[in-house]
């Protein structure tokens, strides 16, 4: 069976929070630790609204009905960045590897240049240097060094801030 790739739906809130809380636990890179992500489905679906909307885009990767890896996009709202989009990606470990990454970001293009949004963010632990390669392949590029970012492992950790400028159309 393939992976699949479509927008979140309304009814998607309870398996989007499984796989987010797979990911948690799966790899050190992603915001939460294991176990600290709460189960807070109502604040979800608003999120899931906003991408309904078409407010800000979050895209799945499915095989069948299993979600298996997802790139959020959460547009800025003061004129002055509304150009601009804020990312987060995510993709199940047995999965990576087998083009997804490329594929949500090829989609998420598209779907920025539709909204005239031109700049395109994120920020990477330093040590995260899979998805530092995804996001460069896809023509991100390393802006600065945000220091002691994080704690991981008991230590602090720095995170690359990154971007990708999209021309107007």
């Amino acid at each position: 069976m393939g992976i699949t790739y479509r927008s979140i739906q309304k009814g998607d809130v309870e398996s989007f929070w499984n796989l987010m809380n797979t990911l948690d636990h799966q790899t050190k890179y992603m915001m939460y630790e294991p176990g600290e992500r709460g189960k807070n489905l109502s604040r979800l679906e608003n999120t899931i609204d906003a991408a309904v909307r078409g407010e800000n885009l979050l895209l799945l990767a499915c095989e069948g009905e299993k979600l298996v890896g997802y790139l959020s996009a959460q547009r800025s709202t003061p004129r002055r960045i509304r150009h601009t989009a804020y990312l987060v990606v995510g993709i199940l470990k047995e999965y990576r590897g087998k083009g997804i990454g490329t594929e949500l970001f090829r989609q998420l293009d598209l779907w920025a240049k539709e909204k005239h949004i031109t700049r395109l963010e994120l920020t990477v632990m330093c040590p995260n240097t899979v998805a530092k390669h995804l996001y460069e392949k896809n023509g991100f590029v390393v802006e600065g060094v945000k220091k002691n970012s994080m704690i991981l492992d008991g230590a602090y950790v720095d995170e690359y801030y990154m971007a990708k400028i999209l021309e107007e159309s």
